[in-house]
């Protein structure tokens, strides 16, 4: 083994434990980047897959009734490769044992042939049949949710009529990856349900013989969706079409999106955090490696070695603490991607899992995490390759200290010498104690990033739940009815308050920017349901214009006081100009809204409602549901409790998994600095520290001197951490905003202070274990090194 080699392994035994450290913390962003990528390409090569091994429709569509034989005038249109005709209808579902009445979609599947869009991924039993009476085939997940097996059944409410359905296939859809419920922010498959039954029997149902009121289209690779969006309007305007919408506006496949997109983010944020604190740190302990070394350095190039072979000797030491951390980063990062990505294909419903281990990304994580470290490393290394052997060999002077702002101080009085002695070290290395400051800094950054989630949903439900849908339920019915359906709520048991509303598909247009999305009609003296202005101060609609959401103006880049053209999709598509009176506070969703009055000018139909929001008494909760179920205009009902649990139950559990990780890796960044940083002033420091024990101080007192340093460094750290804490939590919530959630950038006073005391309780204990070293200190030894 060469000279230099066997040299390395000696420094790698007398440093392990800072290399561990610095190891741990590359360890940590090879990990994320592994972790984020790796299930970004999982999740999206999964979906990608069952998109198109299932055929996955490219446009959907709905009218009220359509007949059949548009079929081949539909197949004709310019890039559509297939398109399937079916019905799909809102229902009511009652489950033996389940209070509350669920929601559900009813779905046709062909009778005599295998659909030709959105094909059903079988897991056990088999489709329905024409032939026998009520079959149908149910997701997986409410299946699941609900214990069912096959040859279970349930009750639907079905066009006025209650039906005995009889489970003869479980099933999962490319349709239904994420199935979300009227009302709901995240799937509660207790209480929504999708299920599939032949199309003879459902058109029967819902005296749809011959026609159909929902399609979808695969197109060609390179079709112009926006095209064949206009043509099927055209073809379906006479049957009340409700306008024709690409992929991208399908309900499921957004929220996929949207993950994919925090993914993403994810990805970009937190590994670059640990990268450079894993290169300020290969600085650090190289530099006062070289200077430790200084003579055998300069002994090294008197005897021949070359400034390329000496270089590439720390060079090597700083790619061997690399490799070790790629190495722990890898297989944590592996197993924690794998659990997430099978996470994912739980939570989104997918047949199968995906899960490559890349070479490339392993690659790509290497080769980052190498460049980092070498990066650090370089100012280093080329102090190495540029000193002279005669200048190697003698002693460095000796450090100059001034007495500019520590003198001040000193004759305050209010110091110890100790601890002058403290600062003075401090300011004498200004750029160190910055780096130092910033990476402790990072780890509160890091806890802050991660722990604000807490507030700001805290605050989102408040705002949704509290402020602004205020109502017990949401009854939407089957299709718009008559004011008389407010008293035929009302008289219904348990009921103490009715507030109707009206809402119709639109698309609103500003210049060449348009959204669609739906316009809501309140009443004037709403209270259940509130308009909410940026303030989160309740206002009303007025009687002419639209309040928009603030999302819906970002997007349009509208303002108040402008027009928006509003094309109304139920109703032939015509179209109006529309002033926008003000904006509101929207976390979930797009919304618009204008008085109920105003909107049925708008529609020319009359007095219509679309749905009720309702106060309930909570003793007469069983009585109401039970006429619920026996009321066929209600199509779905959406409970504001069971949703509000449901939503902080799936986001509480997300995110504690994810702030037990982001703690674990706080820790490792405030240990690898603190324990790296103290381990380096010891060793600069040690022969000062043992005179002044020979002088007569206690092992304590010269403790201090050194836990003084620290603790300054960790103080500073704190408001630095916030502001970077704060900036970086305002990038997530921008990197996560979509249209389907907003979330809040709300961070209390008391996550900064926990964000702090976890930092700095890591970085005593790093302290202490420093400590236990000083008071070990071998006296005799120290005072014979050559200064």
């Amino acid at each position: 083994m060469a000279m230099l080699d066997l040299k390395l392994l000696r420094d790698l035994g007398r440093l392990w434990a800072q290399g561990l450290a610095i190891a741990l913390v590359m360890a940590c962003g090879v990990s994320t980047i592994i972790i984020s990528v790796g299930a970004y390409r999982s999740l999206e090569e999964t979906q990608s897959a069952f998109y198109e091994r299932y055929r996955f429709g490219t446009v959907f569509a709905s009218a009220v009734r359509a007949p059949r034989h548009l079929k081949s005038r539909i197949e004709h249109i310019a890039g559509v490769t297939a398109a399937d005709l079916r019905i799909v209808q809102p229902v009511l579902i009652d489950v033996a044992g389940m209070r509350e009445p669920a929601s559900g979609l009813a779905v046709s599947v062909p009778d005599f042939e295998e659909a030709s869009v959105n094909q059903l991924y079988l897991r056990y039993g088999r489709l329905p049949e024409e032939s026998r009476k009520n079959e149908v085939a149910v997701v997986e997940t409410f299946a699941n949710a609900h214990g069912f097996r096959l040859g279970d059944s349930f009750d639907a409410i079905m066009n006025g009529r209650k039906q005995k359905l009889l489970i003869v296939g479980i099933v999962l859809s490319p349709e239904f990856i994420y199935a979300i419920g009227p009302g709901d922010m995240v799937p509660d498959p207790r209480r929504f349900g999708v299920f599939f039954m032949s199309f003879k029997k459902l058109s029967g149902l819902f005296d749809l013989e011959g026609a159909f009121n929902s399609l979808s289209l695969t197109t060609l690779r390179n079709a112009d969706t926006r095209i064949i969006v206009d043509e099927l309007d055209d073809i379906l305007k006479p049957y009340g079409g409700s306008g024709a919408y690409d992929r991208k506006d399908q309900v499921s496949h957004a929220f996929l999106d949207s993950e994919l997109d925090q993914l993403r983010a994810m990805s970009s944020v937190i590994p670059p955090i640990f990268l450079l604190v894993a290169a300020f740190l290969v600085n650090m302990i190289l530099s006062r490696l070289i200077t430790l070394d200084r003579e055998q350095i300069g002994l090294l190039k008197a005897l021949g070695y070359g400034n390329v072979a000496i270089g590439g000797h720390f060079a090597k030491l700083v790619v061997v603490i690399a490799l070790v951390g790629l190495l722990i980063g890898s297989l944590s990062g592996f197993w924690l991607g794998r659990g997430l990505t099978r996470l994912y294909a739980t939570f989104y419903s997918f047949p199968f899992l995906i899960f490559r281990h890349s070479i490339d990304l392993y690659l790509l994580a290497g080769g980052v995490t190498v460049a980092a470290a070498l990066a650090g490393a370089a100012k280093a290394i080329w102090t190495v390759v540029i000193l002279p052997p005669a200048v190697a060999m003698r002693p460095p002077a000796p450090t100059t200290y001034r007495s500019f702002f520590v003198g001040q101080l000193q004759r305050l009085g209010i110091f110890s010498q100790l601890s002058i002695m403290a600062f003075r070290h401090l300011i004498r290395w200004p750029v160190r104690t910055l780096l130092t400051t910033l990476g402790t800094s990072l780890s509160v950054a890091l806890l802050i990033t991660s722990l604000f989630s807490y507030d700001s949903i805290d605050y989102m439900i408040d705002a949704i739940f509290f402020r602004a849908d205020r109502q017990d339920a949401s009854m939407t019915f089957v299709s718009d009815q008559g004011l008389d359906a407010i008293s035929a709520v009302a008289s219904m048991p348990g009921i103490l308050r009715v507030e109707p509303f009206r809402q119709t598909a639109v698309t609103l247009r500003n210049a060449h920017r348009e959204k669609r999305m739906a316009i809501v009609g309140l009443a004037e003296d709403t209270d259940l349901s509130r308009v909410l202005d940026l303030d989160l101060n309740p206002v009303s609609p007025t009687s002419s214009g639209v309040i928009l959401s603030e999302r819906v103006a970002e997007i349009l880049h509208l303002k108040p006081g402008m027009q928006v053209e509003v094309e109304l999709l139920e109703r032939d598509k015509r179209t109006a100009l529309l002033t926008v009176t003000g904006l509101a506070q929207s976390y979930v969703g797009l919304t618009a809204y204008m008085r109920d009055d105003a909107l049925d000018q708008l529609l020319r139909d009359g007095r219509r409602i679309s749905g009720v929001r309702v106060s309930i008494d909570s003793n007469e909760m069983d009585d109401l549901y039970e006429a619920i179920k026996q009321t066929p205009m209600v199509a779905s009902i959406a409970l504001q409790g069971i949703s509000r649990v449901r939503l902080r139950e799936t986001v509480e559990e997300n995110i504690t998994t994810m702030t037990a990780v982001y703690v674990i890796l706080a820790i490792i960044i405030t240990f690898g600095v603190i324990y790296n940083s103290a381990r380096i002033q010891l060793s600069e420091r040690a022969r000062e520290l043992a005179s002044l024990r020979v002088f007569g101080f206690t092992r304590s007192e010269v403790s201090s001197v050194l836990m003084i340093e620290l603790g300054l460094i960790v103080l500073f750290a704190q408001p630095l951490g916030w502001v970077i804490g704060y900036l970086l939590s305002w990038s997530v919530v921008q990197g996560f905003e979509n249209d389907i959630f907003r979330i809040p950038l709300i961070i209390k006073i008391a996550t900064y202070a926990l964000a702090s005391l976890i930092v700095t309780g890591a970085a005593l204990v790093s302290a202490l274990i420093v400590r236990g070293r000083v008071d070990r200190l071998d006296l005799i030894r120290v005072l014979k090194t050559r200064e």
